[in-house]
């Protein structure tokens, strides 16, 4: 692992990283706790057109989950997916869901070796990035993740995004990736340039598909599993009908939840501190249910892991 510098402001205790395992080099941010083993790591992928600043918002001090994770005692890495920062010349075109499964693996048996983990690997992603998530999950066995928390990701789409999906390449309004303007600090989009990137042409291809991918993905999961709709969710139906469709196929313990006054890009809003204190409360119920919740439960992950 080398530490690069980093061009744009981060919260205090956020490192830039990257990860240089598998081939593929993929740089990200990096907090970890202060005077405390950690309890475990949520790794965080986010979502198209976006990158790992996603999730170390500057627009307001309550925004950052990288802040906000390693002061309850968490390790956060937060990584640009492949296509996307320091991987984007490796791999300029990107990566499907299932070839970006097998890069970050790789990428975090690496982290896993050198670093400790606590507990283990949650999994932590936002809308493109909770395909990305689902489809790693379905190819680990039972145990080798602690668990599995998406927003902004669901099965169906409304018939919009549909419209967009069907014929890419137009622009998507703000409605779409933003939701109501008001629900994000003042600021947001100016400091925007840090949070947003290019989406790589490949993550376009698999969209139609999803619908009918999902269901094998769900059908696969061994982990617990939650997922969260801002409302005013401009991509994913999560209207009950839609909802039963999306669980479904999970055998596995779930949860659904809506988030008040968010937009779809809910980690940069007002209502972040929120999420993220939910999704971290779903980590300690994972811990729990495993185990693993006391401090002084390490785990040597397996070779196999991920």
């Amino acid at each position: 692992m080398t530490v690069p510098t980093h061009p744009h402001p981060v919260s205090a205790g956020v490192r830039p990283v990257t990860l240089a395992h598998g081939g593929v080099p993929l740089s990200g941010l990096l907090i970890e706790p202060r005077d405390v083993r950690t309890r475990a790591v949520v790794v965080c992928l986010h979502g198209g057109g976006m990158s790992a600043a996603y999730f170390d918002g500057q627009a307001h001090p309550d925004v950052s989950l990288l802040a906000l994770g390693a002061r309850l005692g968490y390790t956060v890495l937060a990584l640009d997916r492949p296509g996307y920062g320091a991987s984007a010349a490796a791999v300029p075109y990107g990566q499907t869901p299932a070839e970006q499964s097998v890069t970050l693996r790789a990428a975090l048996r690496g982290f896993a070796a050198g670093h400790d983990v606590g507990a283990g690997l949650f999994l932590l992603a936002h809308s493109y990035g909770g395909k990305v998530a689902l489809t790693m999950a379905a190819g680990t066995a039972e145990g080798e993740l602690i668990g599995l928390d998406v927003s902004g990701c669901g099965k169906r789409y409304v018939t919009e995004a549909a419209r967009y999906v069907a014929a890419p390449g137009g622009r998507v309004g703000h409605r779409l990736n933003w939701g109501p303007l008001h629900l994000y600090p003042p600021g947001t989009f100016r400091a925007s340039a840090a949070v947003v990137a290019p989406m790589p042409a490949r993550e376009r291809l698999d969209w139609s598909s999803w619908p009918d991918r999902y269901g094998r993905l769900a059908s696969r999961l061994r982990l617990p599993v939650r997922l969260t709709f801002a409302e005013h969710e401009a991509w994913w139906r999560h209207d009950d009908a839609a909802v039963a469709d999306l669980t479904g196929s999970l055998a596995v313990p779930h949860t659904v939840d809506r988030l008040p006054g968010a937009g779809h890009n809910i980690s940069l809003g007002w209502s972040a501190r929120t999420y993220h204190l939910r999704a971290l409360a779903f980590l300690e119920e994972c811990l729990a249910r495993s185990g693993t919740a006391s401090p002084t439960a390490r785990r040597t992950l397996p070779t196999a892991v991920l």
